[in-house]
């Protein structure tokens, strides 16, 4: 089934049967008291709790439609042996590791797997039928099995919700645009770190560049209300 989508710079049509919700990184650790990004300062709890609203909306109205969700979850083994050394840029740039690094004490707390930090939050929690896809970069196509799991499905549009809009979401969507999958931006359904204009910046980015931006109202109004091919 195709339906046509309301979009930046234009609209898009979507066939349902070939299309995916990927739903990034909406864990303890970038949603959460306690987590990566309160521990360093970076929490805006009312503008994570809008997020976490419009994604319930979003995902619901997706499995409803019967569009497949998957859910992408940053995390690294207990022993780091993952996470890529010192002679990787994500030893010294990654927040986690950064924080866990300068204060040894904290190590094993945040980002790690089976920790409260690496879990997907409740009010998102996935389903039976959902796919979760673990990975160790903000992008969720490196080191993983994304690409293969898409193609094994053949799926080709991808709809993106998650945190954080100008790091792991946009990291996933540039890739997901070099593997020629068709991106969509759904932009009042992801959150920023940083300063306001990051957000924008990315929805710039995705406008001009590197797909289209639709919002969750649009987006939700397009969807039939029960659809399975």
């Amino acid at each position: 089934m195709d339906i046509t989508v309301p979009a930046r710079p234009e609209a898009i049509k979507l066939d349902l049967d070939r299309t995916a919700l990927v739903v990034v990184d909406m864990q303890h650790a970038f949603c959460s008291k306690g987590g990566t990004l309160d521990a360093i300062g970076n929490l805006d709890e009312a503008r994570t709790e809008r997020v976490i609203q419009t994604d319930k909306n979003v995902i619901a109205a997706c499995r409803a439609a019967g569009v497949r969700v998957i859910y992408l979850r940053m995390g690294y083994t207990p022993d780091l042996s993952n996470a890529g050394g010192p002679e990787s840029p994500n030893y010294w740039k990654e927040l986690a590791l950064v924080r866990m690094r300068e204060h040894p004490e904290l190590a094993g707390k945040y980002l790690v797997r089976g920790s409260r930090d690496w879990e997907i939050i409740e009010e998102l929690r996935p389903e039976d039928g959902d796919i979760i896809v673990d990975k160790n970069r903000y992008s969720g196509f490196a080191n993983t099995e994304l690409d293969a799991v898409l193609k094994t499905l053949d799926v080709r549009y991808l709809v993106f919700i998650g945190i954080a809009t100008n790091v792991c979401v946009e990291s996933t969507l540039r890739d997901a645009y070099f593997n020629d999958y068709f991106p969509v931006l759904v932009d009042d359904g992801c959150g920023h770190i940083g300063p306001d204009f990051t957000h924008r910046a990315t929805v710039w980015n995705v406008t001009s560049v590197f797909g289209w931006v639709t919002t969750s109202d649009e987006l939700a109004r397009a969807l039939p209300a029960a659809y399975h091919s």
